[in-house]
């Protein structure tokens, strides 16, 4: 089948259809190994962040001098340093999260940490939403596997600052994600 494209028929998809918005996807739950769970209360608001990836390796089989691409294994780009940011709430309630999960892993302090292997129990639950902010259809995605791998730095601007809204970034490591409705 030809896919007949023209002007017209592109207006009239793009006014049936519309088209994803780059604001409309939130964190919905966040269960970091080590941790507990943060609720609604927690106020915690997504900055940036995307839709993860998922890749199957490719296995070249020749017969005959002739190779043949034989769909492998799945494997999640970037699974090992997911990044997300997050606007800061003003009693760093977030940070202090953030730095207990990073504690819970490996306390500097003590030479401790938690040096299990994250479970299905840990995870960061992500949601592309349409413009009533309703989750659409296999836009649930929930990253599996979940633990801290950093802690970024919180800038703020003293001399300069006009009263911007602060930001936390952290990267989180996943095993694999799933997608549901």
């Amino acid at each position: 089948m030809a896919v007949d494209q023209n002007i017209q028929k592109f207006y009239r998809s793009a006014i049936d259809r519309d088209f994803a918005r780059d604001f409309l996807f939130r964190v919905t739950q966040l269960q970091l190994q080590g941790v507990e769970p943060l609720v609604d209360d927690d106020l915690v608001y997504l900055k940036t962040s995307r839709v993860p990836g998922r890749s199957i390796t490719n296995v070249s089989t020749p017969y005959m001098g002739l190779p043949f691409n034989i769909p492998g294994n799945a494997t999640y780009p970037g699974s090992d340093a997911f990044n997300v940011a997050f606007y800061l709430d003003a009693d760093s309630r977030l940070r202090n999260y953030l730095e207990r999960a990073s504690r819970e892993l490996f306390n500097d302090l003590t030479s401790t940490g938690n040096y299990t292997t994250p479970g299905i129990e840990n995870y960061i639950e992500l949601q592309q939403l349409d413009k009533e902010l309703e989750p659409i259809a296999g836009g649930r995605y929930k990253l599996i596997g979940a633990s801290l791998r950093e802690v970024q730095p919180v800038e703020y601007n003293i001399a300069e600052g006009t009263g911007q809204w602060v930001e936390i970034a952290s990267t989180i490591a996943y095993h694999f994600y799933t997608v549901t409705a």
